[in-house]
């Protein structure tokens, strides 16, 4: 498909057409295809009943479309539908693992082991099951501020004594790929469990979570084109059979007493309450727009614009782009610039239609391990363009005159 004819799926560039319209924040949340506006649409229109919940007609058609959209995204990501569980976002799924594995599982004294690279929500959780059970949370660190996690840092850090390892796939500040295979070799090497956050990944790369390795896998849906609050944890079974439920109420149960409960099997003993079927539709939905162009042509076509991005970047005067070129690199390019806030540079960057995110990210500690507050960040998916970086480069070379300074 040319680059027109991918743009053309979208809508929301067609409704804002006549006006500079230049979308660089996917990392943030992307845009949807006709294909999954339509299907969420359509559920509602014709399926709109409570999943689980009813024998008539259309809630048996309801519960139809929401289990064939599990199997949908568990061939997406090779795996058992059953354990395929729905959350709103990857924030929850790693949530999840976190109270409902962590706190019964790490005791008075063990390690967890996370990267300097990760988002709050791969963070934050592991500091709570840290204080609240006496565990030790340490870290690995990047080489230089490179993004770069070295074999000698994973060797160094992931020791006997390691209990649990959360790691993502791919920052969602520098775009960098993390070794995350021998991250995962080397944690199971010590008898830790891993977890992996794939929301910055799923967009971008295949995932087969059967060679992957890892015990818990999260991605969001709204990442990957498809509706805000869907989301999913997919999890070893044997972890997933042993771990108390997260969240009790409606449709996780198998029986109810007056004093005790029976949970019910997986995946429905994690999802509790009424769900998001619309949702998990559009992701399903989503799922099969990604398989329509395919993850090659996705993955190389937003590779050439990725490329085309850091070296037009780097030429630029009074511009910092953290992190390093080497190795493999998707979505996500973090910049400065000189004597320039982010939150100016983001303002004055919309002035001309181009949309980038300003601020830390959701990923302070990083910022600290870079040596800044915060920085600019522009991401790109499968419908940016060159033009859309040229767009970008233009619109960055105005922002220290609009700010005052003569160059």
């Amino acid at each position: 498909m040319t680059d027109e004819e991918i743009k053309a799926e979208f809508p929301i560039f067609e409704k804002r057409s006549g006006k500079p319209f230049h979308y660089l924040d996917s990392a943030a949340t992307s845009q949807r295809p006709a294909d999954v506006i339509e299907a969420v649409s359509q559920f509602y229109y014709e399926k709109n009943a409570n999943p689980h919940r009813g024998v008539y007609e259309l809630a048996e058609q309801a519960t139809e479309s929401y289990e064939n959209a599990r199997q949908v995204i568990a061939q997406f990501i090779n795996a058992d539908p059953t354990q395929v569980i729905y959350t709103r976002n990857a924030t929850e799924g790693l949530n999840l693992v976190a109270y409902s594995y962590g706190l019964t599982h790490i005791q008075k004294g063990d390690h967890i082991v996370i990267s300097i690279l990760e988002h709050h929500s791969n963070l934050i959780p592991w500091q709570r099951v840290a204080r609240a059970k006496g565990a030790v949370l340490d870290y690995m660190y990047t080489e230089n501020g490179s993004g770069k996690i070295t074999d000698e840092e994973i060797e160094k850090r992931i020791v006997p004594g390691v209990k649990l390892v959360a790691i993502t796939q791919v920052s969602n500040v520098l775009g960098i790929v993390t070794p995350y295979e021998k991250i995962i070799a080397r944690a199971h090497e010590v008898g830790a469990v891993v977890v992996v956050d794939a929301a910055q990944s799923a967009p971008h790369l295949s995932i087969d979570v059967q060679t992957l390795g890892a015990d818990f896998l999260a991605f969001s849906g709204h990442k990957l084109f498809s509706p805000l609050g869907i989301g999913i944890l997919w999890g070893r079974k044997d972890l997933l059979e042993e771990m108390p439920p997260f969240l009790s109420g409606g449709d996780m149960i198998d029986s109810v007493s007056e004093q005790d409960a029976v949970w019910a099997p997986l995946p429905e003993k994690f999802e509790a309450g009424t769900q998001n079927a619309g949702g998990a539709v559009g992701l399903a939905a989503a799922i099969h727009w990604m398989n329509k162009i395919g993850m090659d042509t996705i993955e190389e076509r937003e590779a050439a614009v990725y490329d085309y991005a850091w070296e037009k970047l780097h030429s630029l005067p009074h511009v910092t782009v953290y992190g390093t070129g080497e190795g493999k690199h998707v979505g996500a390019i973090a910049f400065n610039i000189d004597d320039a806030h982010p939150h100016d540079v983001a303002s004055i960057l919309d002035a001309d239609g181009v949309c980038v995110r300003a601020g830390h990210h959701c990923a302070q500690p990083l910022m600290g391990h870079l040596g800044i507050h915060n920085c600019c960040r522009a991401s790109i998916s499968v419908y940016n363009t060159k033009e859309d970086i040229d767009a970008l480069c233009d619109s960055i070379l105005k922002v220290r005159k609009w700010l005052g300074y003569e160059s």
